[in-house]
């Protein structure tokens, strides 16, 4: 297919997947979820899962195979921008006088979901069809065990945003250990990548990129930021222009060490300045890219998603395993650090409900997964349902604890008087 080919490919692909993104998240935020639930289910509901399954004919003709890559390349373009943000918020929330239990919920909520996935993965092998080919076994447990520990973030922040969470006690403290959560997970999703790639050199490469990008962007990155977005007599689109040079310029060299771009981003996001001018820059990244690109993403993710794998029941109670243990892991144990430092059973069980949601984060961690070569598509099914599953139990959680307080909270009827016994 040629460039001119593509091009009408494309922009009828973007209308499918628009409207029907639109329809799903429509539906279900009527059943109280945010839109970001709706629109991965609708990257599912377009790939050979359903759209591929029932008319694959159509599904050929409306995301061709050469689509792919494009829709890959435009993905990036929204997942850039939402790390940018996310790296913003995590600025926002990361200190609120909550350091000590934050560090506490995001240790927990990283590492016994990691031990438990690795445990997992290595208990699986032999027994289903889950490991590709000249990839060492520990560094697909290890994947699996990493891609388990990320929270969603931004959904995160959607999801207490939305609710009115913000300024409650576990809306803070979830935010504080989120943000901390998925800065560690992607640290070690760089040493994953790093040792799949199987050479010493590499690994020099990226650990050596990453602190001479660190260095660059602390020295030189925020003074210049603070300057595009505060300096008097420029124009808004001149402080939005500069600012999104940097960020593709982060995400460009973060790619070339293998940090992929959204690392990149999400560091860029940190270090833009606080100020109102630099607020409007950063919601001027989010409105087209975020409506428009995010959701090619999810599709992109979808066409990779194939739940038939599901037809082999070693790989079924794989998934089920897979399920069980990931709410086990960071639900159970970002609840019980959050006793451990002396919050309410009310704020560390929800805690640990908001923590559980895994969402875009997971997805864009398996997408690079599967693109360095580290997953097959059975694991990267399996994956995708942990995402959902985690991701669609958030908010159902949050509203059934809410009604069981409601409940215990509200005065029980009136005692009957005892009746009164006369006295003969």
């Amino acid at each position: 297919m040629t460039p001119v080919e593509l091009a009408p490919a494309f922009f009828a692909a973007v209308v499918v997947i628009l409207l029907v993104c639109r329809a799903v998240v429509a539906v279900c935020g009527r059943l109280g979820q945010p839109p970001v639930v709706g629109e991965m289910i609708a990257g599912v509901l377009l790939g050979p899962s359903l759209f591929g399954l029932i008319a694959p004919t159509a599904s050929d003709a409306v995301f061709p195979a050469e689509l792919k890559p494009v829709l890959y390349v435009a993905g990036q373009l929204g997942l850039v921008a939402l790390m940018f943000h996310a790296g913003y918020e995590f600025r926002a929330h990361a200190g609120r006088g909550l350091v000590g239990t934050a560090l506490a919920v995001s240790v927990a909520g990283a590492t016994v979901p990691l031990v438990l996935g690795v445990g997992l993965a290595l208990a699986a092998r032999g027994r289903a069809d889950l490991f590709v080919d000249g990839v060492p076994v520990p560094v697909t447990a290890a994947f699996v065990g990493v891609t388990l520990a990320i929270t969603a973030f931004p959904m995160l922040a959607r999801i207490i945003t939305e609710r009115g969470l913000a300024g409650t006690r576990y809306g803070s403290l979830s935010l504080a250990s989120g943000a901390t959560d998925d800065a560690v997970a992607w640290i070690l999703l760089a040493g994953v990548l790093s040792a799949a790639s199987g050479r010493p050199g590499q690994v020099l490469t990226t650990v050596g990129g990453s602190l001479f990008f660190a260095v660059v962007l602390y020295l030189a990155g925020r003074p210049l930021l603070a300057w595009i977005v505060d300096r008097p007599g420029l124009r808004d689109d001149t402080r939005l222009l500069g600012t999104v040079a940097v960020l593709f310029c982060a995400a460009w060299f973060t790619d070339r060490i293998q940090l992929y771009a959204v690392f990149g981003a999400f560091c860029v996001g940190m270090a833009m300045p606080r100020t109102e001018a630099a607020e409007r820059v950063v919601r001027a990244t989010q409105s087209v890219t975020q409506v428009v690109f995010v959701p090619m993403f999810f599709v992109y993710s979808g066409l990779n998603t194939r739940f038939s794998v599901f037809a082999d029941p070693r790989v079924l109670v794989f998934g089920a395993a897979a399920v069980l243990l990931a709410v086990a892991g960071k639900f159970g144990g970002c609840w019980a650090a959050a006793r451990l430092r002396g919050e309410p059973p009310h704020v560390a069980v929800r805690v640990g409900a908001l923590m559980n949601a895994r969402g875009l984060m997971q997805l864009v961690a398996l997408n690079i997964g599967l693109a360095a070569g580290i997953v097959n598509q059975s694991l990267f099914s399996v994956l995708v349902l942990v995402a959902l599953v985690t991701t669609v139990m958030t908010s159902p959680v949050l509203s059934w604890l809410d009604r069981r307080d409601r409940t215990r909270s509200e005065p029980g009827p009136e005692p009957r008087p005892a009746p009164q016994t006369a006295v003969r």
